[in-house]
């Protein structure tokens, strides 16, 4: 069932096919990460897409784990998929890496997606391939004293075309795997060209604001219920 469908369920339905369970697989921003020292599960984009799933119809139960963990790489995450994923018998799986992955080989980073994204299909998973947010684009003055040198490497990154590299190639990766992909990373870009998007990075790096993490949350639940016109009319009534 999708979740449009599940959403509609009724007593008996919920006991026969359960609860929606999403699982949000990624690195640090799925995570919940901010700031310096400064985490925010309230407002990650995961549970802002709950909060808007149960604000369309609040009856049947909408479960979101958190598979995200700080400073890991769609690489490392191939051997957790089993326990963090999967085990959760999941409705939907949202995959977003590519903060860390840049970092390493293109290859690595592309293989490791296919791999992510073959395993979900084999399991006949609804999967959408998130892509993330831009990285600074200079180094802030308010940026914490230890992050600074890390700084100076993600603006040559983002400023030099690497990270528009590895995300056009994830795109491509997630597209010739069947995947559709919620394009957040497009949006960031769009918004660049008027507005300073290094101070919408929580950590001045790469962590999105508790605000622009609705960015993702609403992009995903459209893409969600892009087939529901009935579902998308009372969400923009709200």
């Amino acid at each position: 069932m999708t979740i449009a469908e599940k959403l509609k369920m009724n007593a008996d339905g919920i006991r026969i096919n359960g609860a929606i369970n999403i699982v949000a697989f990624g690195d640090s921003v799925t995570h919940g990460i901010l700031g310096y020292n400064e985490v925010g599960y309230e407002t990650t984009y995961w549970n802002r897409l709950r909060n808007k799933i149960l604000s369309i119809r609040n009856y049947v139960p909408v479960n979101v784990i958190d598979s995200g963990i700080e400073g890991i790489t769609a690489k490392d995450s191939l051997d957790r998929m089993d326990r963090d994923v999967f085990s959760h018998n999941p409705d939907l799986v949202i995959v977003c890496f590519g903060l860390n992955d840049v970092n390493f080989p293109i290859e690595e980073y592309t293989e490791s997606l296919a791999t992510i994204f073959k395993k979900c299909n084999e399991k006949g998973i609804f999967t959408i391939f998130l892509t993330p947010n831009m990285l600074n684009t200079y180094v802030a003055e308010d940026t914490f004293e230890g992050y600074k040198s890390y700084a100076e490497k993600t603006a040559e990154m983002q400023n030099g075309g690497r990270m528009d590299t590895y995300i056009e190639a994830a795109r491509k990766t997630a597209q010739d795997n069947g995947i559709p992909v919620c394009d957040c990373y497009s949006k960031w870009k769009e918004i660049s060209k008027t507005e300073d998007t290094t101070m919408l990075l929580a950590n001045r790096v790469n962590h999105p604001t508790r605000e622009m993490h609705e960015l993702f949350a609403d992009s995903l639940f459209r893409m969600i219920f892009a087939d529901e016109p009935e579902i998308l009319e009372k969400y923009n009534s709200k």
